[in-house]
């Protein structure tokens, strides 16, 4: 029996996906794709031609057969031009589709095959950030294993002391998968394959970051053996949730499985569920019920008597519980929440902003959103930036020159911190833009405030933290049903007219209010978190008093919310 085909993918992330897929390969096939996997799809495409683009250019003065692009025409076609090319010893080629393993189980294409000596190797075109500024290092032991890039216009791995490598497992296994190929065929460099190495070219296209593959060639091929072992059924897979189950097309018919078996893993994360599990806690109900220490390994910044409450939660349907008696947050005499709009990775298209003065009561709430409708990647971004930055600058002077307090707001500061250093880093030199350390300093002050953060401090979320699960606890409802990051990405495409799609005014006015019932809804929960109907939500501390071994979790955890109330 031939093993089942490969590719690259399914060497990471939930093998029941990959036992779904093989077991029921019409259902895999004729599965609708949601609107966020098309957009993802095409926007990885958008970056790979625009890097396919900056290559060639770079490599438009070299004699012909230097940068070899393989056409789209049909696979099999694509597979024979990729062989020619090797065959001539072409420098870089381009759009490589290697030819399927069918004995060996492996199919995969290389956006890049390099020449080095007597072979190639592979590189990769990935949509996401592959390396990040970093500390000069100069005091590099000759032990240590010093971080590689190469630049564009050739391959010449060089230590990098300006830069860290990020860690992306899918992207290691894929380099493996396609050394492995290349080996398989003889097409790799000659001599020792531990020696072997491949690169990644990311998000921001300024390099190529040299990734040490023939290291990763023996885990690749455990992996390897095991997910082929659960292809062919030999090793059977059960439904779990983990992280990649928001975006796959199998959940809704995992969930209600696992929600019949009332699995531990719809309350604990991934490495927290396999600790559970090891320990022979299963069910959401034994994790209720559980009187003992945490599991070994257990992470130490995460609190076991959670991990016990948001089961108890679960099973009683508690949306929310209180980790201590009076929540706080921080307030002010003026606020401002804030809320920022991007479109992946080219940019924050827009700032919503939410201005209360708690002061002069007379003085209504207003809404003010600093945009740009100018299709992302522009100049533009950096007007809109800089009218937001002046704005909410001179609100805060304003405030404390009348002796006011102030604070500005935003729902898990990440998104907007980064988009904040961000621009003013990539728009530098224009008119408006504050200087970095103006924006780091707003940045670490207490008048800077994440309600997310807020949040866990207060409370055990037991649905999760997201605002759109978190604002309807504190009665908030967002105006339009389909409110949410994904669907802004097709409003926005249709609002300014990306890819050729028409613009449709309309749509910037529904980005508008999805912005602003962003902002409020930020205001809503943080104003509810002090309110008394915050603090009749049960108290960790009393649901796990409540706790009795061998009783219904369900009718212990409602007896303590009761009793709360």
């Amino acid at each position: 029996m031939r093993p089942a085909i490969l590719h690259a993918r399914d060497l990471a992330g939930c093998e029941h996906r990959l036992a779904l897929d093989v077991s029921h390969p019409q259902l895999a096939a004729d599965r609708p794709r949601t609107a966020e996997a098309v957009r993802r799809t095409e926007a990885a495409n958008s970056h790979r031609d625009r890097v396919r683009d900056l290559l060639r250019a770079m490599h438009s003065d070299q004699p012909p057969g230097t940068f070899v692009i393989i056409g789209p025409e049909r696979t099999s076609e694509r597979v024979a031009a990729t062989l020619r090319a090797c065959a001539d010893g072409a420098s870089w080629i381009w759009n490589a589709t290697l030819p399927t393993d069918v004995d060996g189980g492996r199919r995969g294409h290389s956006e890049l095959l390099a020449r080095v000596g007597d072979g190639y190797l592979p590189v990769i075109v990935v949509n996401h950030r592959v390396s990040y500024p970093a500390k000069v290092r100069r005091d590099l032991t000759p032990d240590a294993t010093p971080f590689l890039t190469s630049p564009l216009w050739g391959w010449l791995p060089t230590h990098d002391p300006y830069r860290t490598g990020r860690n992306h497992r899918r992207d290691q296994m894929r380099l493996a998968h396609l050394t492995q190929m290349l080996l398989d065929l003889g097409l790799a460099p000659s001599g020792d394959e531990s020696r072997l190495l491949g690169g990644s070219i990311g998000l921001d296209a300024d390099c190529i970051v040299v990734h040490r593959t023939g290291t990763l060639l023996r885990e690749y091929r455990e992996v390897f053996t095991r997910r082929q072992a659960v292809a062919s059924g030999d090793v059977l897979t059960a439904a779990r949730r983990v992280s990649e189950c928001r975006s796959c097309p199998w959940w809704p018919r995992c969930e209600p499985e696992l929600v019949q078996r009332r699995d531990v893993s719809l309350v604990a994360s991934g490495n927290q569920a396999d600790l559970l599990v090891e320990s022979g806690v299963t069910t959401i109900d034994q994790l209720a019920r559980h009187r003992g220490p945490a599991p070994q390994s257990w992470p130490s910044n995460i609190a076991f008597d959670d991990a016990v409450s948001t089961a108890i939660a679960w099973l009683a349907d508690i949306p929310l519980i209180r980790r201590v008696e009076e929540p706080q947050v921080r307030r002010a005499d003026v606020e401002v929440d804030v809320d920022m709009e991007s479109y992946g990775e080219d940019g924050a298209y827009m700032w919503g902003t939410l201005l209360t003065d708690r002061v002069e009561s007379d003085r209504p709430v207003i809404y003010r959103a600093f945009v740009t409708w100018q299709p992302l990647p522009t100049r533009d971004e950096a007007r809109s930036f800089a009218e937001f930055w002046t704005w909410l600058m001179a609100e805060r002077a304003g405030a404390h020159a009348q002796g006011k307090t102030f604070a500005a707001y935003c729902y898990s500061q990440q998104a907007e911190n980064r988009w904040l250093r961000s621009t003013v880093d990539r728009f530098a030199d224009a008119d408006g833009i504050p200087p970095r350390a103006d924006v780091e300093d707003f940045i670490a002050s207490d008048e800077w405030v994440d309600i997310y953060e807020a949040v866990g401090a207060n409370f055990v979320c037991p649905q999760g933290k997201g605002l759109k699960r978190i604002a309807p606890v504190a009665g908030f409802t967002w105006r339009d049903a389909e409110a949410g990051g994904a669907a802004s990405m097709d409003w926005y495409k249709r609002a300014v007219g990306l890819d050729g799609v028409d613009v449709d005014l309309s749509q910037r006015d529904r980005l508008l209010e999805y912005n602003e019932d962003d902002v409020r809804a930020t205001k809503v929960l943080r104003e509810w978190m002090v309110e008394p109907a915050a603090r009749a939500l049960p108290l960790r501390d009393d649901l796990l008093a409540f706790r009795q071994s061998g009783s219904d979790s369900r009718t212990t955890a409602s007896d303590s919310h009761a009793h709360r109330a």
